[in-house]
């Protein structure tokens, strides 16, 4: 049997029964639309959650007080960590290979200005945070390179803070009151958005020795180091490490690489994204299912016309081919339509609510697709195999 003959019965046997076809196809593209709507959100949140990381470039590296597998005590509560102190982070500025180090001590306070106040987050540093997390100004200065212990009270307003106590007025040089301290004004940053749900505008920097002494903290939270481009983190995480305990007799911080952080989060986000393109695959065996159900009825239904082409010379491969034909290619355009459906799904989400991440990688649409055809070839073989194993004498009686 010619190949054109073989096309022209598998597309004949799938269109003669329309509403059958199409319920099977249509099986195979729900399956194949859940797994490309989901795997799309779970990939857009991956890329999102890496890019707000990442901002702030891949070579910082924190020390937190106490030994353990997380960034510290949270901001604003007490620890029984020993702190870690101004003059450690002073100390580390002398290692090779770090360009740049500030201590961080992290509260909230009511901060007064222009006859207005607002509560919000405020930053203990030095003049190096601005490089360690790539900070950029839009007026003034940042806070200038002074002892942190003994550094003028001057603040740096976010954004967002300036626009909510000044507006359109100029802030550079009005004197503000966080807490029971008094401030001036020396500069403002440039917007710099979100970061997982933290608005990082709706912040103030002060010196860390001001904000020690606006918290009451002994300590700072944490120290952030900025690596020189290029050299590995773990280098120089090791000689922080040597440095620390040469000052505090033991180990007890902890040392938390951008690296070894988004490796972390890169895992735990593909293994969501991976779950969640499960569940959607579960439609995908349902469609598998309903494949089987439909080209076994078609076995049953055709047993006359399997034996007259037997009888006319189709070899046993040839019948096993038919089938498996109609398989594939009723799960091939199930999927194509599913493809269609799951990314116009997803852009439509993400229309609806922009601020849900999607993204539909072209390897997820072409697995996809693969999968959907090695479904309907899997799922043929078993009434593929019966049909050619039908005995033609039987199957030509057969009404």
């Amino acid at each position: 049997m010619r190949l054109s003959d073989a096309i022209s019965l598998a597309s004949r046997a799938v269109t003669a029964q329309r509403l059958r076809s199409f319920l099977t196809l249509l099986g195979i593209a729900v399956g194949i639309a859940s797994v490309i709507l989901l795997t799309s959100i779970g990939e857009g949140i991956h890329r999102y959650v890496l890019g707000e990381f990442t901002q702030f470039g891949t070579n910082v590296i924190t020390v937190a007080p106490g030994k353990t597998k997380t960034g510290g005590a949270p901001s604003g509560l007490p620890s029984s960590a020993r702190p870690l102190s101004l003059d450690d982070a002073k100390s580390l500025e002398r290692l090779p290979q770090v360009v740049a180090v500030t201590p961080n001590v992290r509260g909230n306070a009511e901060v007064e200005g222009n006859g207005r106040t607002r509560r919000t987050l405020i930053y203990g540093v030095n003049a190096d945070s601005r490089i360690v997390f790539r900070s950029t100004m839009r007026s003034g200065q940042f806070l200038p390179d002074e002892d942190p212990a003994n550094a003028r009270a001057f603040v740096v307003l976010g954004s967002k803070l300036k626009e909510e106590l000044f507006g359109a007025d100029n802030p550079l040089g009005q004197r503000l009151r966080i807490g029971g301290l008094h401030f001036r004004v020396v500069g403002v940053m440039a917007p710099k958005g979100q970061f997982l749900g933290i608005d990082l505008d709706d912040t103030a920097f002060i010196p860390a020795g001001r904000a020690q002494e606006l918290f009451n903290r002994e300590g700072c939270d944490e120290i952030n180091l900025a690596a020189a481009e290029g050299v590995p983190a773990a280098l120089v995480a090791e000689r922080i490490r040597r440095q620390l305990i040469e000052r505090h007799g033991r180990e007890d911080f902890t040392i938390v690489t951008q690296e070894e952080m988004l490796k972390t989060l890169s895992s735990i986000l593909d293994v969501l994204t991976l779950a969640v393109g499960a569940l959607g695959g579960i439609s995908l065996l349902v469609g598998g299912v309903g494949i089987v159900t439909i080209m076994t009825i078609a076995v049953s239904e055709r047993t006359s016309e399997i034996g007259l082409l037997v009888a006319l010379g189709a070899s046993r491969r040839t019948i096993l081919g038919l089938f498996l034909g109609e398989a594939v290619a009723l799960s091939a355009l199930g999927g194509a339509l599913g493809l269609a459906l799951g990314f116009g799904l997803a852009q439509a989400i993400h229309f609806a609510v922009p601020a849900l991440p999607v993204h539909t990688p072209l390897s997820f649409v072409l697995l996809a697709e693969g999968i959907a055809i090695a479904i309907g070839l899997l799922a043929g073989v078993l009434p593929a195999r019966n049909a050619a194993r039908l005995d033609p004498v039987a199957a030509l009686r057969t009404e």
